[in-house]
């Protein structure tokens, strides 16, 4: 459905394009001046404002239809991804949820979790 609105959409934008580009210009910027067309300048006038408009509409509408259907069916999400009782570090058991403080309290504690114990004595730096 949505594919077949997007096409719809990018029809309407490539039309209505088109149609403001046919458009005389008033202030002569483009250096087109007059010029017998195969309608009246008036007739003309008229078609491709009211061709615009109605195009705009269509624009706009569809440009609503997509913003709506794309948030339709979104259901709401943690930034962590899911709570803290069933994640799993690395390095063994559940982490407990915090008593007090918040999401950097408990990272914190997981972190204090995985790390090794320090060494006994001098290491040789290990290349990677």
């Amino acid at each position: 459905m949505q594919t077949v609105v997007i096409v719809i959409h990018l029809m309407i934008v490539t039309l209505m394009i088109g149609a403001v580009l046919l458009q005389k210009s008033e202030g002569g910027g483009l250096g087109m001046g007059g010029g017998a067309g195969f309608m009246s300048s008036r007739g003309t006038a008229n078609l491709l404002t009211r061709t615009t408009a109605i195009l705009a509409v269509g624009f706009f509408l569809t440009s609503l239809f997509l913003s709506w259907y794309a948030g339709y069916d979104r259901k709401p999400s943690s930034i962590i991804g899911a709570p803290a009782s069933q994640t799993q570090p690395a390095g063994g058991g559940p982490i407990a949820p915090p008593t007090s403080g918040g999401i950097l309290d408990s990272l914190k504690k997981a972190d204090e979790q995985q790390q090794a114990p320090a060494p006994s004595g001098p290491q040789v730096p290990r290349s990677q």
